[in-house]
């Protein structure tokens, strides 16, 4: 696929606020629709010794605060719901087949600021029950095309809204795993030049296989030991014409079961945490068997409205020198007290 210029779009404050809504709106019902989701509530904080929270690489700092009162507790901002949401299929009681999501709101206090990167993160946070026998690369393939396929209907209607959003993602995703795109572009390109350069190829792309370390000694990215199983996983990224850039828009895979588990906390140094609650209910099978991941809300609605920055689509707090920066190229920034 030929890459092709896209203009950033230039609608109002006014107008991106409803669109916003809009976009949101159109793709959760096909995502709940395609995957057969319910909706559910979602903590914003969890408690810190539990397991339950998300890792992330592992350097990345919680933003915790303690609590007053008759029984003090230190609590967690979640980083993503990748543990709890596996919780709560048991929580509800979900047989294979059905699914829950939720809307994750995180703090990332350690993001480096971009146009891309935020201290906010919003993403719709899904989870399925599978049966053990889906646990195969051929069932991510088939759920990996039906989100992409929520995405691309939600593409198409919201072009019918603004006749300037004309669609630009392709018809199709190209699969290819990380040690494929290692070998085909070699060890001397980074795995993000890798993913710029597949982008810009293919148009929308699923890297398989996050986490284990490829031929050349590293991985590709990092990833938590303990919710993906790395041989079933992967990320879902497109190339974006406005700003000429590859950009990652979900992160999902199968679950590690309890080989799996016990596997990749090996591989990693973590075998400490299979004495936590989340990690005793994963080895002792009282979590069924899930596959899920998480969709940035706000870099979906970047895309689809055509901006520059993800500060057009949400609310958050920059730099003054990167909000001046925007505002000479005049990119207006949802910031009401700036």
């Amino acid at each position: 696929m030929q890459a092709r210029t896209v203009l950033e779009s230039k609608v109002s404050k006014k107008a991106t606020e409803k669109l916003i809504h809009k976009v949101k709106s159109l793709f959760e019902h096909k995502l709940s629709e395609k995957l057969n989701l319910m909706k559910v509530s979602a903590p914003l904080f969890v408690e810190g010794d539990t397991g339950v929270n998300d890792n992330l690489n592992g350097w990345e700092r919680c933003v915790t605060f303690d609590t007053a009162g008759y029984q003090p507790m230190m609590l967690e901002v979640v980083q993503s719901l990748a543990k709890w949401k596996r919780m709560a299929t048991h929580y509800y009681d979900l047989q294979p087949g059905e699914g829950l999501y939720a809307d994750m709101r995180a703090i990332r206090r350690d993001e480096v600021l971009s146009p891309l990167h935020s201290l906010y993160v919003d993403q719709w946070d899904w989870e399925l029950v599978i049966d053990r026998q889906e646990r195969t690369v051929e069932t991510l393939k088939e759920k990996v095309l039906l989100i992409y396929e929520a995405l691309k209907m939600t593409e198409e209607e919201v072009a019918e809204l603004d006749s300037s959003l004309e669609p630009f993602l392709p018809q199709e995703i190209t699969f290819i795993t990380s040690q494929e795109l290692e070998d085909l572009y070699g060890v001397d390109t980074t795995p993000k030049e890798r993913e710029h350069r597949i982008a810009k190829e293919k148009g929308a792309v699923f890297i398989m296989q996050i986490g284990d370390n490829l031929a050349s000694g590293e991985p590709h990215d990092g990833r938590s030991p303990d919710y993906d199983d790395w041989q079933l996983n992967g990320d879902i990224i497109v190339w974006y014409p406005v700003m000429e850039t590859s950009v990652e828009i979900s992160s999902m895979g199968i679950r590690v079961d309890e080989a799996a588990l016990e596997r990749q906390l090996r591989d990693s140094g973590c075998e400490d945490r299979t004495q936590l609650p989340f990690h005793q209910m994963l080895l002792n099978g009282t979590l069924p068997y899930t596959m899920g991941g998480g969709i940035g809300q706000s870099r979906v609605v970047m895309l689809l409205l055509r901006k520059f920055h993800i500060g057009q689509v949400q609310m958050s707090v920059w730099p003054q020198e990167m909000v001046q920066a925007c505002r000479e190229r005049e990119i207006e920034l949802l910031n009401v007290i700036s």
